[in-house]
């Protein structure tokens, strides 16, 4: 079973950025797609970014230019670079994994505010 946990959110002034990295450990994270969402008071959990297996990867709209995801299967790491950071990007962060067997995995979330 693997455990993920999130590190890195925080408060930060409009226009500044963060680095949100997650930790997979107890597992072969190398063979899951990773991905990165965010639930933000009153709304749907939403997918930001993932990566695949073989590191193509997707964005939402809206962060799309300003958000960077990226892995390094080396240390079991997925980080989400944030840059230009909106209000509309304060949310709650998790980070989810799905196996090659569809297991899916999530861990405890990130608090991200942007707020001058």
């Amino acid at each position: 079973q693997v455990q993920l946990v999130e590190s890195g959110g925080g408060l930060v002034q409009p226009g500044g950025s963060l680095t949100l990295s997650c930790e997979a450990s107890g597992g072969d994270s190398r063979r899951s797609d990773m991905a990165w969402y965010r639930e933000a008071p009153g709304k749907q959990r939403e997918l930001v970014a993932s990566i695949s297996m073989t590191t193509r990867t997707t964005y939402l709209d809206g962060v799309k230019g300003r958000f960077t995801i990226s892995r390094d299967n080396a240390k079991n790491t997925v980080t989400l670079n944030m840059h230009g950071l909106i209000p509309a990007d304060a949310a709650a962060y998790y980070c989810h994994g799905k196996s090659v067997f569809n297991s899916e995995y999530w861990g405890q979330g990130t608090q991200v505010t942007v707020s001058s």
